[in-house]
């Protein structure tokens, strides 16, 4: 099948949507039929936990896997996602990240200063370095 056969159909029929067939056939997440559309976020998040944990062939740990798919969900539904729903999804992420213990989002590690970056080994670095302390009141 080329591309133009899977995104057009000439008898009219709806797009081949890729996203759609990702959803409902999942290689690595086997999801209760429907989970995307249930009204509860604790039962979607349990629902993805236990299709994560019970998954032998996933390749990430099974909180990345049930997260990586309700993302993946949220953000190709996109702006045909009604936002009630989006709101229960959103919900779904927080009960799937209590659910495994993580904290709501960590935040990125820190970057050293600039200066400590630069000073490993280069000469520039060592430039600095030598200001900063020769910056400094004996004491």
């Amino acid at each position: 099948m080329t591309r133009n056969q899977q995104t057009n159909d000439s008898r009219g029929a709806a797009p081949y949507k890729w996203s759609a067939k990702v959803t409902r056939e999942s290689n690595a997440l086997s999801l209760e039929q429907g989970v995307f559309t249930w009204k509860d976020p604790q039962r979607i998040a349990e629902s993805l936990r236990n299709s994560a944990e019970a998954s032998t062939r996933r390749k990430a740990e099974p909180f990345r896997s049930a997260m990586s798919m309700l993302v993946f969900y949220v953000n190709r539904a996109g702006k045909n996602l009604d936002p009630e729903q989006k709101q229960i999804l959103e919900q779904a992420k927080r009960a799937l990240r209590e659910l495994y213990g993580k904290n709501e989002r960590d935040p990125r590690p820190q970057q050293a200063p600039i200066e400590m970056r630069l000073s490993a080994d280069t000469s520039f670095g060592r430039r600095i370095r030598a200001k900063s302390s020769e910056a400094k009141p004996a004491g």
